[in-house]
């Protein structure tokens, strides 16, 4: 995969700055697209996706269930399927979680039922023999399933969408760039952090300010990058936002790449997150250049100016 240039740009000139600087971030969405597309047809992503389709998309009834049992569950499967599909064992002691699987029987055509439930209902269809019948869904049962940290063994494998490089009074100056940008924000210690594996998370308010929040950890630069993503949510999108949710994250992955990018950051991992989306090619980033160029410009400005004054 391509590696953002680590040159930062300066835009010193004030009276050609704005045209300097979006010409600038034009060439970088172009990078950012020809990024994904190396990312899709990478190894590491083809090896990350056919593990990822092997996990079941559970219906909402189910999703509701596994978060009330287990808030931080990330990946589940069954007992087995954790042992024959991904090499990993449940650690002993380990309780599961309930939800409700399928039971897919052969049934009849008029009342759905099953063969040994039809020879006791009041349905009279014999058009066709009960060996003859296709099956479908009949009922469903309990069952149990694991998350993968319940579970031991070899690793799944993952992308590396983690920013690099040295933030220097880069993060002071975002969390100060907060009250110019109105939005209110918060580093959450990681013991305290109460929404799974998100990395960052934006909550629009009736009447109020946005507000940001993001887990803290030690590479700075991807909670920099972290920073500036939730930041964007906050400026582009709000609670009436109508865009699918991939075309939000889109714009806000991208805005991250470019204001990193500009802050002499390695955000080529940008590429991975965006593969991971479903649903768009990487020419839709090209679709929403403008929203994209106008909200990082706005943060660029707003850092730059924080740092100028100290």
């Amino acid at each position: 995969m391509a590696t953002s240039s680590s040159t930062q740009e300066t835009f010193d000139n004030s009276d050609t700055r704005h045209d300097e600087m979006h010409r600038t971030i034009e060439a970088w969405i172009q990078d950012l697209v020809d990024e994904v597309d190396d990312a899709v047809s990478s190894e590491q992503f083809t090896e990350w996706l056919d593990v990822h389709s092997r996990f079941h998309d559970y219906s909402h009834r189910n999703t509701l269930l596994i978060k009330l049992q287990c808030p931080e569950a990330t990946r589940v499967a069954g007992y087995r399927t954790w042992q024959n599909e991904f090499d990993r064992h449940v650690k002993e002691g380990e309780t599961a979680i309930w939800i409700w699987a399928p039971i897919i029987a052969k049934q009849c055509p008029d009342c759905g039922n099953s063969p040994s439930y039809h020879e006791r209902s009041d349905c009279e269809y014999d058009e066709t023999p009960p060996g003859s019948w296709e099956k479908g869904l009949v009922g469903f049962r309990p069952a149990p399933v694991f998350d993968i940290s319940q579970t031991d063994g070899e690793p799944l494998p993952d992308l590396e969408t983690e920013a690099r490089g040295q933030t220097d009074e880069l993060i002071p100056a975002l969390l100060e760039a907060a009250d110019a940008l109105e939005v209110d924000v918060e580093v959450v210690p990681p013991q305290d952090w109460s929404h799974g594996n998100a990395k960052g998370i934006c909550e629009y308010r009736p009447q109020e300010q946005p507000r940001v929040a993001v887990r803290d950890r030690e590479n700075d630069a991807d909670l920099a990058v972290t920073l500036v993503h939730e930041y964007a949510h906050a400026l582009l999108h709000s609670v009436d936002d109508e865009a699918e949710r991939s075309k939000r994250e889109l714009e806000a992955e991208a805005v991250g790449y470019i204001v990193g990018r500009y802050f002499e950051l390695d955000t080529s991992g940008s590429a991975f997150y965006l593969a991971a989306w479903e649903g768009d090619e990487p020419e839709t980033i090209l679709d929403r250049l403008e929203r994209i160029s106008s909200t990082a410009q706005e943060i660029i400005d707003v850092v730059d100016g924080v740092m100028a004054d100290e």
